[in-house]
């Protein structure tokens, strides 16, 4: 009965996240949502701006404070280790969905396409970077990643395995091309009011202090990251190469961005 309840518990959290991820890609790109990220201002610009600001801090800590080892090792102590991935995709979902719940529009507009082949490009490229997130999650392994794999395993009784540390595709030009997914769906745009921009600054900031933490864990971990880091560019791709890294026999590198 406790591996079916874990399951549920896991399949649940997963579909609570694949809601929130379709309301995310409405939400930024302003359709097919009640709210999105620009819809009328309702307060003060100065009242708006620290809600904004308070909501993408919350998501943050969330996101970083649970993705660290130590955090992981104390929360399995309270939980089984097969919920721990699940757990975190749950978190992050309802920190998301807090966000989209009270997010406070400023208004104002920093930049508009007129231009119907501009107007093309910039939402081909918000198509784009929401294409290639979604991709990497499965060139890395997107059952794991959301916590599928491990409430499978404890499902059918199987033991609890890691997986290896590999530079599999896309990781082979660039380090985090799950971030580079998100900065494209944050930045393309037509129509950049100051809400879009104080959300693409304020997350891609972010993004940026991750990977300083996401790559000091990898490395704790997989010596071996040190000099796929040396050879790999980190977000800027570069051409596709023969990586010659002793020891690595293709885990997931660099993949934590929105699901850390």
């Amino acid at each position: 009965m406790k591996r079916i309840l874990i399951f549920i518990y896991g399949a649940a959290s997963y579909a609570v996240f694949l809601a929130t991820f379709l309301y995310a890609v409405g939400f930024i790109g302003n359709f097919a949502v009640p709210k999105s990220m620009d819809s009328p201002p309702g307060s003060p610009w100065e009242v708006a701006l620290s809600v904004d600001l308070a909501l993408l801090t919350v998501f943050a800590l969330q996101h970083s404070i649970m993705a660290r080892p130590a955090f992981k090792r104390m929360l399995t102590k309270v939980i089984p280790q097969a919920m721990e991935r699940s757990t975190y995709v749950l978190a992050s979902s309802v920190a998301l969905l807090l966000l989209f719940w009270q997010w406070q529009p400023l208004g104002g507009s920093v930049w508009n396409i007129e231009n119907a082949t501009g107007k093309a490009v910039l939402y081909g490229g918000f198509a784009f970077g929401w294409l290639l997130v979604l991709f990497t999650t499965f060139v890395i392994n997107h059952f794991d990643l959301f916590g599928l794999r491990q409430i499978w395993n404890q499902l059918v009784g199987k033991p609890h395995t890691g997986l290896r540390f590999s530079t599999p595709m896309l990781y082979r030009i660039v380090r985090h091309p799950l971030y580079v997914g998100w900065f494209f769906a944050f930045w393309s745009t037509p129509s950049m009011t100051l809400t879009h921009l104080v959300f693409a600054t304020m997350t891609t900031a972010y993004i940026l202090v991750a990977i300083q933490l996401e790559e000091r864990d990898l490395m704790a971990v997989h010596p071996e990251y040190a000099e796929y880091r040396r050879q790999v560019p980190m977000i800027v791709p570069g051409l596709p190469r023969r990586l010659d890294i002793p020891n690595a026999v293709p885990q997931q590198t660099g993949t934590r961005a929105f699901n850390n």
